[in-house]
């Protein structure tokens, strides 16, 4: 797609960008040198490669699972400022 099929205002307005002349022809430059990249690019034979969401393999870093001591109940809610049946009593917040 050459720059000159590209419409920058299109363009502009669906990015919410207010563009003076100078930056129109700029841009259209840019955006001709990216779709011509893009050409370029599909010229390659990617049938072997195997599609990934990253360009390096991601490892989850938490921890693992297991269970450890915590708080007694009656400690958790001592500083309660209302506490009813065991639980916290909270100000409703949703009418």
């Amino acid at each position: 797609m050459a720059s000159a099929e590209i419409d920058v205002k299109y363009v502009a307005h669906l990015a919410r960008l207010a563009l003076t002349p100078e930056e129109e022809k700029k841009l259209s430059a840019q955006l001709g040198n990216i779709l011509g990249y893009i050409e370029k690019l599909r010229e390659l034979d990617v049938s072997s490669v195997e599609p990934t969401a990253h360009a390096t393999p991601m490892v989850n870093v938490t921890r693992a699972d297991e269970i450890r001591p915590s708080l007694p109940h009656e400690e958790a809610l001592r500083n309660a400022p209302k506490q009813a049946g065991g639980l916290f009593v909270v100000p409703k917040i949703v009418e």
